[in-house]
């Protein structure tokens, strides 16, 4: 696949602000692009401010520190911010719009789930007078190093983190070097392995095996047997669930009634994913299962439409739970759906960021990398809620 612009820049940005100081010939052969490129990719840099350019060499921005020294140190950080007060207690003084910090977003999509996440940064970001700036890493867990030293670069003085982990590996093979940003850092939406050094971290994040409880409950409360689960495993959410799943039967003595059906995207496998609507097909018509639970919502609607045309009917043959409750209300039946609160999620990351950064600030950058060394990190856990509608037989309610 070739790389993108924005995937190009951000190396470079990385490799200037590691080295502090590069010709432009070596920073070409470094990127395997020609000299031309790395010029025109130089120029389009300095032209934003993000790097100094002086006779066939560029540097980090004067005044904004040197290798591995965090953007924004030298006059720009929220201690220096003239016309901005930060108070301890996390908000700003007259949070006017652009006064407060500079905040980056690392996210694995602006869609779908994700877009929620956005959405209530953006909210809490606006409330405190801070500039949010976003960088995607469209899943790829090799590029988010490079993502984040673009903000960093950008001027991010605090960093919101949502690696685009896929894999049970990718934390390992991946992660470490978020535990030594330069910079305040929240994981957004992602839980690090116990006694790993991102497990020291700060995060905000969906207790997707409270979820899948709710779901269970709620079929096993209608009179089914333990439902099947039909899953991807190609996001930590993904995996999350089907975790949550083996610990749901556990807690609440239920057998588990076949494997775990595994789904992939219909348009990246259409076989794969005809071979799990097919499963579940089999399933249904045995008698071995009366209800299933579908991460995520895309998938279900998609698993409902296939099955129709098998002779398979939700609820009338199957009682049917999404997960993720993006898109499962416009169904033709709408599904009944386990709901994490992205929005919230995104907005309670923020408002800790936010007030890390305050009291740095008030410290006056004293102590740890954040002035706060008498604070502990927190792990903070929102509980997902389930928005019952037609796909279980049941009546419609309020999300429980």
């Amino acid at each position: 696949m070739r790389e993108s612009a924005v995937v190009r820049h951000d190396r470079l940005l990385a490799l200037v602000r590691e080295r502090g100081t590069a010709r432009v010939s070596d920073l070409a052969a470094q990127l395997g692009v020609s000299p031309v490129t790395a010029r025109r990719d130089v120029e389009a840099l300095a032209s934003r401010g993000l790097l100094d350019r002086v006779h066939g060499q560029v540097s980090w921005p004067g005044g904004s520190g040197g290798p591995g020294a965090a953007p924004g140190a030298a006059g720009r950080g929220a201690a220096g911010r003239a016309g901005a007060e930060w108070r301890p207690g996390g908000e700003p003084s007259g949070a006017a719009p652009g006064t407060g910090p500079v905040l980056g977003l690392l996210a694995p999509s602006a869609t779908y789930y994700f877009a929620e996440v956005i959405r209530g940064a953006r909210e809490a970001a606006a409330a405190a007078g801070a500039r949010l700036v976003l960088r995607i890493s469209d899943y790829r867990p090799e590029d988010d190093r490079a993502r984040t030293e673009g903000l960093l670069a950008a001027g991010a003085e605090g960093l919101l983190v949502a690696p685009g982990w896929r894999a049970p590996g990718d934390q390992a093979e991946h992660g470490d070097w978020i535990a030594g940003l330069p910079v305040p850092a929240v994981l957004l939406e992602r839980r690090a392995t116990p006694g790993s050094a991102l497990d020291a971290l700060d995060r905000v994040s969906s207790d997707h095996r409270h979820g899948v409880v709710l779901a269970v409950r709620h079929l096993v409360g209608l009179g089914h047997r333990a439902p099947l689960l039909v899953a991807r495993a190609d996001s930590p959410t993904a995996l999350a669930v089907r975790s949550g799943y083996a610990e749901a039967l556990g807690a609440l003595g239920l057998e588990e009634p076949g494997p775990v059906i595994d789904s992939v995207p219909a348009e990246l496998d259409p076989d794969g994913f005809e071979a799990a609507v097919r499963a579940l097909h089999s399933a249904v018509a045995s008698g071995r299962a009366t209800a299933a639970l579908v991460h995520n919502d895309v998938d279900a609607i998609q698993m409902v439409q296939r099955l129709a045309e098998l002779g398979v009917r939700v609820p009338g043959d199957l009682a049917l739970i999404a997960y993720d409750d993006e898109v499962a209300a416009l169904a033709d039946t709408p599904l009944t759906a386990v709901a994490p609160p992205k929005r919230q999620v995104g907005r309670l990351a923020t408002e800790l960021l936010v007030e890390r950064l305050a009291r740095a600030a008030a410290a006056g950058g004293e102590g740890d990398d954040d002035g706060s060394e008498n604070e502990p990190r927190r792990h903070v856990t929102l509980l997902p809620r389930l928005r019952v509608r037609a796909s279980c037989g049941a009546a419609e309610a309020k999300p429980v």
